[in-house]
């Protein structure tokens, strides 16, 4: 049986300002209705596995979560990586837990963030691949490159073995020249990042060639926890993990890795020119997102999230709006976003991080407006949602209803409130908010103090079992 593992982990920053810290890539819809960890999940329908397990960080649990219930799929659990330790840990961790609890499945990993366009020829591809993992080879997916590529790694094929190839090489990103000479010769391929062999061979072969990361994991999953959906680790243990790659861990040492070949419009989406590329595109070479009117326009992708964007007489650009942040760039030189979210880390402006609208476990906010003393917020809480009962030392609040009702706990009392009523939350007042009806609530709520920062909560309670300062509710 297949175990689908689904690495959801990272922060990427060359789809910014799309894509945040707190946000990234992966819980993102770029190319249809759902996001591309939601893709990822559908393109198994089919397949005879197991429900899928999910590695995330910490800071994207709830939103993890949140969208396998919208897809209305069964899950494995989602591991919490407490620090990132990159693929051959994580990895580990997943092998690990399949076989304490008694099975030893075919791990199929995949990364949540790439798009593929033919879902039967990925399933075909896997189903071969699977006949070679439980033979006990290590099989690595090799993308059919339609073009000379230097995004991304290659994997050279060696003789031919059953469906697929035994590896001959992992090789680095080349230079163009080299990319062509690779492209032309037709024995090497993409590196996709995506694996399939059973969860013993994995963890035999990190054994012999990384005792240290098997080790470390391993000391990890001794005292590992469950809470809600998600599965904690040893912090101590796994943070002194070394931070490896499955491809240098193991792959490039094991003497039974097998490339089986994968035609299936694949796409990593590393920056706005890839996403382009895999865009509904129009007859001039156009791709819009949202409200917008373009003349004379040609080979543009255009993003917009609030407001009308109109592109009059321009070529080969990225135009992305959202709440906050605006990136005009040309297609060509769009990977260069990341020096502007470097800038933006070193000042240490919010933008690199955290979008205007920031998702919870109970639902969202906005942050609408702030100034000296004030913060203006929209807040949604999901029906049957509630917020931690919690208390600010330098901020009172004022709630206004916008629609829906809500129920609210104020030192010691309950009160209902709909459209168009408010309450004044006090300094030091214990207060929680909560949605008892069946559809959103909506309101607005004005903070005015000393200081406004999200860390200035003390949590009482908390149905979602976060009981220290952290970020909004």
């Amino acid at each position: 049986m297949i175990l689908p593992v689904i690495l959801a982990g990272g922060s990427g920053t060359r789809l910014w300002p799309l894509s945040r810290g707190n946000y990234p890539k992966q819980f993102l819809k770029l190319n249809g209705e759902h996001t591309m960890l939601q893709n990822t999940l559908s393109r198994l329908d089919g397949l005879d596995h197991k429900p899928a397990m999910l590695i995330c960080n910490e800071e994207h649990r709830f939103i993890a979560a949140e969208q396998v219930r919208q897809l209305g799929v069964e899950h494995s659990g989602i591991f919490l990586e407490p620090v990132g330790r990159n693929t051959a840990p994580a990895i580990a961790l997943t092998a690990f837990k399949a076989i304490v609890q008694g099975a030893d499945p075919l791990l199929l990993v995949l990364a949540a963030d790439h798009v593929i366009e033919d879902t039967p020829a990925f399933q075909k591809s896997v189903t071969a691949a699977a006949e070679l993992a439980k033979q006990g080879k290590l099989v690595t997916f090799g993308i059919v490159g339609n073009k000379p590529e230097t995004g991304y790694g290659y994997i050279k094929r060696g003789e031919q073995y059953q469906a697929g190839f035994v590896v001959d090489s992992f090789v680095e990103k080349p230079d163009s020249a080299t990319a062509e000479q690779y492209i032309n010769s037709g024995d090497y391929y993409w590196n996709s990042g995506m694996f399939l062999f059973k969860a013993s061979r994995y963890l035999s072969e990190l054994k012999a060639f990384r005792p240290d990361i098997y080790q470390a994991c391993e000391a990890a999953m001794q005292n590992q926890n469950n809470d809600l959906d998600f599965i904690r680790v040893d912090k101590t243990a796994f943070e002194a993990c070394p931070d490896e790659s499955i491809d240098y861990a193991v792959m490039e040492h094991t003497k039974d890795a097998v490339v089986v070949p994968m035609d299936v419009g694949w796409s990593d989406v590393g920056g706005f020119a890839a996403l382009w590329e895999v865009s509904k595109q129009d007859e001039s070479g156009n791709a819009f997102n949202g409200d917008v009117k373009a003349v004379n326009t040609k080979n543009t992708l255009v993003h917009s999230y609030d407001k009308l964007i109109a592109a009059v007489g321009v070529e080969d650009l990225v135009i992305i709006n959202t709440k906050d942040a605006v990136l005009v760039a040309h297609k060509n030189e769009s990977q260069k976003v990341k020096v502007i979210v470097q800038e933006l880390k070193n000042e240490h402006r919010s933008e690199a991080t955290f979008h205007r609208e920031v998702y919870r476990p109970w639902g969202k906010y906005d942050s609408v407006d702030s100034g000296d003393r004030f913060q203006v917020k929209r807040i949604t809480v999901k029906p049957g949602a509630k917020l931690s009962v919690q208390m600010h030392h330098h901020r009172a609040e004022h709630w206004i209803v916008v629609s829906g009702t809500a129920k609210v706990h104020l030192d010691g009392k309950e009160q209902y409130l709909t459209e168009n009523e408010s309450v004044y939350i006090p300094i030091t007042s214990v207060h929680a908010l909560e949605n008892p009806g069946k559809v959103n609530l909506e309101l607005i709520e004005v903070q005015s103090g000393s200081y406004l920062g999200e860390d200035d909560i003390v949590r009482f309670e908390d149905r979602y079992g976060r009981v220290a300062p952290s970020e909004k509710n």
